[in-house]
């Protein structure tokens, strides 16, 4: 089945596992793909799926990592029948590297051989989760015991543009080999955008070049889209929690309709000193506040570019429930990405959830990589990178009605509804190359 089609099949049924297991950096990491795997997993137990696992690392390494994180009190529990497994590291000092990936790798050959009935395995990340997953699969085969499992490995943009492209760029064509070839054990090789999609298949065609191998003709043939899942029933429910809501924002010292948001990790790529250089030049500074959500290795540095600014404000500690209040109320939704060596957007999972928010405001974003995979167009768009193109699009917020604003606001979420957790899992589990294992 052509990529292309397969990811706009309609909703289908009879999801042939009992068994879910998702391996991802989990919560409390700030990552899209968190939230991702904690939408997979609820909707896997709507869907009827019996024990569903998500597979992560122990807090202490999580402290200690250097990843955003969230405040443990603000991450909301699971539904029942989904488990959070963090296995300790196996060894001890003498092993430099791979305690962690021998414990996971282990808990999932543990976990299959408990669960009955037949399992798929989920991984978000193939660099390292595919080569945890694959490594247990192997063993499960050369043991003889159980059925092994049907797998499924989602790429993001920094498997490619992180992973792969540092090993190009060094000479290291073997450990980009060993990506690509790893990705394509799985059995359902999916991409979280038709604009990841070329990345690996561009990737493939380098190290075809310069080792004589055919995995770009592979990938080219086998790798479909997946959009990331989201829960779209909790944002399209927010507009209903006006209490709920009001009470998140005099919390915070905000208004409804008075200021500006960006919610994402603080890094250089995300472009927040562009906003905030663009904010300070609109007709906006001064009328709304411009609030900055998240936390991330440019925090300390934007902290120093507002100087004290009382008409800026950061949070780095918004929970679940407050973001959908922020998105739901904001002025407009800002997200001012911008290609960088190290990080290139390669959907924008919160792009499409402050579209699902509804409200007034709109999304003001870029089209850098695959932000309109996510938006539809039903955003207004800067040229990355452009403070005066950023203020510009402010300064046509501020001038709208609010018929208009809300008109785009509208036609966004209804755009958005596309990525429902409900369709985009059966579609993963009902796809043919997973059938085909069942």
């Amino acid at each position: 089945m052509p990529y292309a089609n397969w990811n706009t099949m309609s909703k289908t049924s009879g999801i042939p596992y009992r068994n879910l297991i998702l391996v991802v950096r989990a919560d409390p990491i700030i990552c899209g793909h968190s939230t991702e795997a904690r939408n997979l997993a609820e909707a896997a137990r709507a869907a009827g799926i019996e024990n569903v696992h998500i597979v992560s690392y122990p807090l202490d390494v999580l402290a200690e990592s250097g990843l955003p994180l969230k405040p443990l009190d603000s991450v909301a529990p699971y539904s029942p029948g989904i488990f959070v497994d963090r296995p300790e590291p196996v060894g001890d000092y003498k092993v430099l590297d791979g305690r962690l990936g021998y414990a996971i790798a282990g808990h999932l050959i543990d976990l299959v051989n408990r669960l009955p009935g037949r399992t798929a395995i989920m991984n978000l990340y193939l660099v390292p989760h595919g080569q945890m997953v694959m490594q247990s699969v192997e063993t499960l085969r050369g043991m003889g015991t159980r059925e092994a499992p049907a797998t499924i490995a989602e790429a993001v943009g920094s498997d490619v543009t992180n992973v792969v492209a540092n090993a190009l760029s060094t000479g290291q064509l073997g450990a980009a080999a060993i990506v690509l070839q790893n990705y394509l054990a799985h059995d359902l090789p999916v991409a979280v955008s038709e604009y990841t999609r070329k990345l690996i298949i561009e990737a493939g065609q380098q190290v075809d070049e310069r080792l004589k191998t055919t995995f770009a003709y592979q990938l080219e043939s086998r790798v479909r889209i997946s959009y990331p899942a989201i829960d779209t029933s909790v944002y399209l429910s927010v507009a209903e929690q006006a209490d709920e809501n009001a009470s998140v924002l005099a919390g915070r010292g905000l208004s409804s309709d008075g200021f500006l948001l960006f919610l994402s990790r603080l890094s250089k790529a995300k472009g927040v000193d562009d906003l905030i250089h663009a904010y300070r030049a609109s007709q906006l500074y001064g009328n709304k506040v411009l609030a900055i959500c998240g936390t991330g290795p440019d925090a300390d540095r934007l902290i120093e570019l507002a100087a004290g600014d009382p008409n800026i404000r950061f949070f780095d500690d918004v929970g679940d429930e407050e973001k959908l209040a922020l998105m739901h109320s904001c002025y407009a939704y800002c997200l001012p990405s911008k290609p960088r060596p190290e990080f290139t957007e390669t959907f924008g999972i919160a792009i499409a959830e402050a579209m699902l928010s509804g409200g007034l405001g709109p999304v003001i974003t870029t089209r850098t990589g695959g932000i309109p995979e996510a938006t539809g167009d039903h955003c207004l768009y800067h040229a990355a990178g452009d403070v005066a193109d950023l203020t510009s699009k402010l300064n046509l917020v501020a001038s709208m009605s609010d018929w208009d604003r809300g008109g785009l606001s509208r036609a966004a979420q209804q755009y958005a509804r596309r990525f429902d957790r409900a369709v985009i899992l059966d579609r993963l589990l009902s796809a043919p190359a997973i059938r085909a294992v069942a």
